[in-house]
């Protein structure tokens, strides 16, 4: 049986999708782990086709489409969305145009004739972040009007970078009142270790971009975004986007790693 892959951001939703793959004759089904992890599985053992759920963030599953064909070892994979709101699928569509889009009522069709004709000369998008261009800062950051966002340890002029921000959002350069989003700047590899347990602690439930200054290189101690994502993933926190900032700084996007809800016995 063909071996598939099956990337779902909510685990729920997620096991009667896997069983309907199942049902339809396709074997290896998982919620595949997150970038780079999900990168290096795909590209050790191709599967027979990459399914992305977009009912839940969207934004994340137009990520990986695109990182999937932007890399060599995975761009030959056919790509099939499922569902989604129809303006931002047509987006996805101008990025991806030979990808397989469909609902999960018509999943088996799509998928035999996404395996059946796979394409053979799969657009590349120019760059991981083709999806944000013409997109204002702030949007691309995620920040939306009412929110409260902390900005740690950020260089001089950033609100005006950020502008125009959305109605009635609040900046501040502190943790102390519960915040909506972070935006955390560290020049070294020692204040990325020294300051992630308060940032854990501070960001409670919400989401926080740590950003690094760009050109960094791991021979000569300084900051990556390998050792970005090392550092938070031992903090506790989970990355699932990267944006660039401005020609100085990158920074990845992540949150506090979900405790598993307890279970009656």
């Amino acid at each position: 049986m063909p071996r598939m892959a099956l990337r779902h951001w909510d685990p729920e939703p997620a096991k009667p999708r896997s069983s309907m793959l199942r049902w339809l004759g396709y074997a290896g089904i998982s919620r595949v782990p997150t970038p780079p992890a999900l990168l290096r599985e795909l590209s050790a053992s191709p599967p027979a086709a990459v399914v992305i759920d977009m009912a839940r963030a969207p934004s994340q599953g137009r990520d990986l489409g695109i990182l999937l064909r932007r890399r060599n070892g995975t761009r030959f994979i056919p790509l099939v969305f499922v569902g989604g709101e129809p303006e931002k699928v047509a987006r996805l569509r101008a990025l991806l145009p030979d990808a397989t889009y469909t609902g999960w009522k018509r999943i088996g069709p799509a998928l035999h004739g996404a395996i059946a004709h796979p394409a053979t000369r799969p657009v590349v998008p120019d760059s991981a972040f083709a999806a944000y261009t013409g997109q204002p800062l702030a949007k691309r950051l995620g920040i939306k009007p009412r929110m409260r966002v902390a900005l740690v340890g950020a260089p001089a002029g950033l609100p005006k970078t950020l502008s125009p921000l959305p109605n009635r959002v609040q900046l501040s350069a502190e943790l102390d009142l519960p915040p909506d989003l972070v935006l955390w700047f560290v020049r070294q590899p020692a204040d990325l270790q020294r300051g992630l347990p308060r940032i854990s602690r501070g960001i409670r439930e919400a989401h926080v971009w740590i950003a690094w200054p760009k050109g960094g290189s791991t021979a000569r101690g300084e900051l990556t975004q390998q050792v970005v994502r090392l550092q938070g993933l031992a903090a506790g926190l989970v990355d699932h986007k990267i944006c660039s900032i401005d020609a100085t700084w990158s920074a990845l996007l992540s949150r506090r790693r979900s405790r598993p809800k307890p279970t009656c016995t």
